[in-house]
């Protein structure tokens, strides 16, 4: 800890720290994410495969690791960016310290440069990627020499530009399977330190067989595109018994098992590369079996459905991200991780918006009007939270039992445009306040 260490932005832009974790040399997507709690589930979601995760937050490490709140058996980032590392964490749950963790993940870490201002540059020019140098091996020496010569530095940022993630789905698959748990110990365990299910007014329902009743018998196979343990979790919870199959099992597979519904789990990279994937997803919406999408899984339906995707600029990541509710009105809050979204204007007609961001208007969530199946794009299985949206998996086990529901689908907004709607309400609200002057 504490040796030199940098990041070489692929704009040529250098920012000096410390070392903590791993040593060596790596290159990756550099993001950031604004969660102020939950970067055990930062580092262990696998849909940051490939990226050098920025926290926005400067005190990072403050709790220490702790396995059970754990997303998948290890840490999928690139590298890893703080403020301030806490190296004496206090948590009567902690078992180590988030350097260890790091090391024991070969994860390359940097503290103490001016995260606000890497944002700012992320924000303003969008997701580049980068470069961390860190510790004395020979590698990171060469690496470091090269910075202060103008050609060799050239031919280091050539080297940064050309980045891809590659193969990320099938990178990821399978992760959170290593840390399954049963029913009984999820929902013991979340009783105790984390939410359990809630009744529509708000009251936790503690107890275990009342809370898994309406999913007593039913299966979900839980399509695993880099899925997030606590997708299972929340299933389990409800009574829902989960089988999970890896990225690469066809569809005809998944039907001879007779699930009751699927899970399109999240997942990382770009959606429209699963070209493959996207077929046999096609192949789930033609057996009217009821589906629940999330993030990357949200994404691939819509595509297998005629919508498209997009890059963002810079993405959304953190648990403190807006997302509006059209048939209520209602803002929640939520969890994100994506570089991609749908694009609004492609939903095809028997698919109707709705959530979309507050911030920019962009899609998070589509119900389907012609089979039965929705998605959204944030996460509602957030671990440390929020918890507002978890009351989707309940819609998902009620839809299991009545598979009509969707028929009934009534949404209070018409499909509009979102990024105009918001313009427009922008536009109504600085009007308004004028006229109040």
């Amino acid at each position: 800890m504490n040796t030199k260490a940098c990041l070489v932005l692929a704009n040529g832009q250098i920012f000096e720290g410390n070392s903590f974790g791993a040593s060596g040399v790596i290159v990756g997507e550099a993001v950031f994410t604004t969660g102020m709690t939950g970067y055990l589930e930062t580092l262990t979601d696998p849909s940051y495969f490939g990226q050098i995760v920025t926290q926005t937050f400067p005190l990072i490490g403050n709790y220490g690791v702790i396995h059970p709140d754990f997303e998948s058996e290890k840490s999928h980032v690139r590298g890893y960016i703080v403020r301030d590392l806490c190296d004496t964490p206090s948590n009567f749950r902690c078992e180590t310290d988030l350097n260890s963790f790091l090391i024991s993940n070969n994860i390359i870490g940097l503290s103490g440069i001016d995260t606000r201002r890497l944002t700012k540059i992320l924000r303003e020019a969008g997701v580049m990627n980068g470069m961390i140098i860190s510790g004395n091996s020979a590698e990171a020496q060469s690496a470091f020499s090269a910075l202060e010569n103008p050609k060799e530095k050239e031919k280091l940022l050539k080297e940064i530009k050309a980045y891809t993630i590659k193969n990320a789905v099938k990178s990821v698959t399978g992760s959170a399977s290593k840390i399954e748990e049963s029913a009984e110990a999820v929902f013991e365990t979340s009783a105790k330190y984390r939410a359990v299910p809630v009744t529509k007014d708000g009251l936790k329902v503690n107890d275990q067989n009342e809370a898994m009743k309406n999913g007593r018998g039913k299966k979900v196979v839980l399509w695993d595109f880099g899925a997030k343990a606590n997708i299972r979790r929340e299933l389990l919870k409800r009574g829902v018994e989960v089988v999970t199959v890896p990225c690469d099992t066809k569809a005809d597979d998944i039907l001879k098992m007779n699930p009751d519904g699927i899970m399109l789990s999240n997942g990382p990279g770009d959606p429209a590369e699963n070209v493959d994937i996207i077929k046999e997803i096609k192949k789930i919406c033609a057996s009217g079996k009821p589906i629940f999408g999330i993030c990357l899984g949200h994404q691939m339906l819509a595509l297998a459905r005629g919508a498209s995707t997009s890059k963002l600029k810079y993405g959304h990541r953190g648990g403190n991200q807006p997302v509006k509710q059209l048939s209520t009105g209602r803002v929640y809050i939520s969890s994100q991780n994506h570089g991609y979204a749908v694009n609004n204007a492609s939903l095809p007609k028997n698919a109707k918006l709705s959530f979309v961001n507050t911030n920019d208007g962009t899609c998070e969530g589509i119900t389907y009007t012609d089979i039965p199946a929705f998605s959204v794009q944030f996460h509602p299985e957030a671990s440390a939270g929020p918890l507002d949206t978890n009351f989707l998996f309940d819609d998902f086990v009620n839809l299991i039992n009545n598979p009509a529901l969707f028929r009934d689908f009534k949404p209070e907004f018409e499909r509009i445009d979102a990024i105009s709607y918001f313009q427009s309400t922008i536009k109504q609200t600085k009007a308004a306040g004028k006229a109040s002057e």
